[in-house]
């Protein structure tokens, strides 16, 4: 079902539901290396936490703001915006790489850096298919604003 086509009360249900997820993310990327939960994970993933948090809260600020305002042009931009940080996100976890598999006998470095390499340029094509959802709000409001003849 299109977004639009719910009723305002179950959007802004979907939108604190992932502001919610989100949260718990945060707590949860914040802890995963002192909880050592996932072995293959190596300090260096320290240095890619920031910008998973700015991600994080860019995420639950926007899903926040959503629960009042979701006009089509809005959250277009916002969804640029949210792309161009996890782009971000992702090649700094690629230049960085806090990934140790030498455990398995599958090569999962390669794996992880296509898919992250995967990722990127999906993405990539999602700002370029928001930018163009983007324009076509605004022209489409620029057309309805237009004084009468």
């Amino acid at each position: 079902m299109a977004d639009s086509t719910r009723s305002p009360t179950a959007r802004r249900t979907g939108y604190g539901i992932a502001a919610l997820v989100n949260v718990v993310l945060l707590v949860f990327v914040n802890n995963i290396l002192a909880w050592g939960w996932l072995s293959w994970l190596t300090d260096d993933f320290e240095l890619v936490l920031p910008l998973i948090n700015l991600s994080l809260t860019a995420t639950i600020l926007v899903n926040l703001a959503y629960m009042t305002y979701d006009a089509a042009w809005f959250k277009s931009l916002c969804e640029i915006g949210l792309l161009a940080i996890s782009i971000a996100v992702a090649v700094r976890t690629f230049r960085v790489f806090p990934f140790d598999f030498s455990a398995y006998t599958w090569d999962w470095d390669a794996t992880v850096k296509l898919t992250i390499v995967c990722a990127i340029i999906g993405m990539s094509i999602a700002i370029v298919v928001h930018t163009v959802k983007l324009v076509v709000a605004l022209v489409h409001i620029g057309q309805t604003h237009q004084p009468s003849h």
